[in-house]
Parts: structure tokens; C-alpha cells; sequence
């Protein structure tokens, strides 16, 4: 299961506790969350830049009061490197989005490139997805060091994918953290873990939700338990951010 899978779960378990929730696309290159949610959307987040277009045109319902979805567009050029003109307008019209949402969910591509890293910029929290594989911790490590020189963003959450165990998943965990620590000075936060299972190809197949089609499998309890987390997080925020008047963003950010 990768990201993409992981902030539609995410956003199901939430919606299901009683949140509105959106999930918005933003991996530019490769979306693809309309194909996991069997949907074919009309317009898309490039509309959104034109003159007359307001979110309202855009949004789908996935589920009926409170769970919704915000399309991305697949490998379009001036997309992929947002200039600041681009990224003010998408922005702005973001913001009127923001107060009728509890989460705000943002599905981002993988690396570093200036889009992806405007996007992670915004948001009041940051999940950096990882696996075991050396490659993965590298990756995420890297993910890391540049928004912390180039933007100075200190909080990281970290979630470790595919594992096959709960051991599997700390020690791969207390590694990145160590080099995190080491090299950077930056304490990261352990969000948690997530077991390979057997049940997510299938819901994949189906495009329906892993917590809606299996809601006891292993992976789906994993992703229950983030999800008590991210409600006990936006909890400890809400005074903070009734001042700010803005809501929760989570964005999930892959480095697989």
C-alpha cells in the first residue's frame, strides 16, 4: 500500500469518526486517487487556476456529508513547477475551502520537486511515508533536510510502510530518526506503522477503501490507529488554530 492508499484511509477512518474531510490530489505527475475511487472527474485542480472556476466546481463527494475529493491533473507541464503566480492563485482559492472542512488531507507526489515542496510548506502538519528499505530511508531523509534548510520546518511525523512487523517498523524508524538527529539536530515523531497485507490489492481491484471492504484486516487497523492519533493531534491544536482560523492539513508525502 502506498500513500496514495494510505490519505484515502486516513480520510475514510476520520469521515467515519464523525469529521468532514477533504483529500485533495496533489500528486501533479501521477495522479491518481480518481482511479482508486472509480470516479472520472470533469475538471480538475489545473481548472481551479482558470478565471470564473471556484472549488465548488471541482469537488466530488466520495461519501454523502462531509467526505470529499479534490482531483488532481496527470503530467501537465506548467503544473509540475508551479511558478509563485500559479501557486498564489491555486492558494488563495484553497483558503475559501479551508473553514468548512474539520481535515484538510494533501496527497502529494514523491521528491522534492518546487510544487511538492510549496505544497508541504502550507500545512500545519507533515507525514513522511517510508519503508524499510534503505533506499526509502534515504529518500526520506532527504525529504526532510530540504524542507528544514530551505524552509525551516521542524515537524516531521513519520508513518513506516509495508512492514511485517511492529519491531520492523520502530527499528526502521529509529534509523531515519538517528540521522535525522545526527546530522540535522531535528527530533522526528513516530506516527506509527503499517502492516503489508494481502486484503489491499483487492480493495485496490474493487477501487473501494481498504477501511470500508475489510475493516478488520491487519492494515486497516494500522490505519485506525494513525487515525485516533490525527484526531488527538487536531485536539491539541484547535486553540491554536481558532486563533489562526484556519483547520488542520495533513498532507502525506511519499518517498517510496
Amino acid at each position: 500500500m502506498g500513500k496514495t492508499n494510505l490519505a484515502l484511509n486516513l480520510g475514510y477512518a476520520l469521515y467515519k469518526a464523525n469529521h468532514s474531510v477533504m483529500l485533495m490530489d496533489c500528486d501533479i505527475g501521477l495522479a491518481n486517487l480518481d482511479i482508486l475511487l472509480g470516479l472520472v472527474p470533469e475538471k480538475n485542480i489545473h481548472d481551479l487556476l482558470q478565471p470564473g472556476i471556484a472549488p465548488r466546481d471541482v469537488i466530488l463527494h466520495i461519501e454523502k456529508n462531509g467526505f470529499d475529493f479534490l482531483p488532481a491533473a496527470s503530467g501537465i507541464p506548467d503544473l509540475l513547477e508551479m511558478d509563485e503566480d500559479l501557486q498564489s492563485i491555486l492558494f488563495e482559492k484553497m483558503n475559501v475551502m479551508l473553514g468548512a472542512y474539520d481535515f484538510l488531507l494533501l496527497d502529494l507526489g514523491a521528491g522534492i520537486s518546487k510544487t511538492v515542496l510549496s505544497f508541504t510548506a502550507i500545512t500545519h502538519e507533515r507525514i513522511v511515508v517510508i519503508t524499510p528499505e534503505p533506499t526509502s530511508l534515504t529518500d526520506g531523509y532527504a525529504m526532510i533536510k530540504v524542507m528544514n534548510s530551505e524552509y525551516g520546518i521542524k515537524n516531521f511525523h513519520i508513518v513506516v510502510n509495508q512492514v511485517a512487523s511492529q519491531d520492523e517498523g520502530k527499528r526502521s524508524f529509529e534509523r531515519l530518526s538517528a540521522a535525522c538527529q545526527k546530522f540535522l539536530g531535528l527530533t522526528v515523531q513516530y506516527l506509527g506503522f503499517i502492516r503489508s497485507d494481502p486484503a489491499m490489492p483487492e480493495a485496490v481491484v474493487r477501487q473501494v477503501p481498504l477501511l470500508k471492504l475489510s475493516p478488520k484486516s491487519a492494515a486497516a487497523r494500522d490505519i485506525l490507529a494513525l487515525a485516533v492519533k490525527l484526531k488527538r493531534m487536531r485536539g491539541e491544536r484547535l486553540p491554536l488554530l481558532a486563533e489562526q482560523n484556519v483547520l488542520q492539513n495533513f498532507p502525506v508525502n511519499n518517498v517510496e
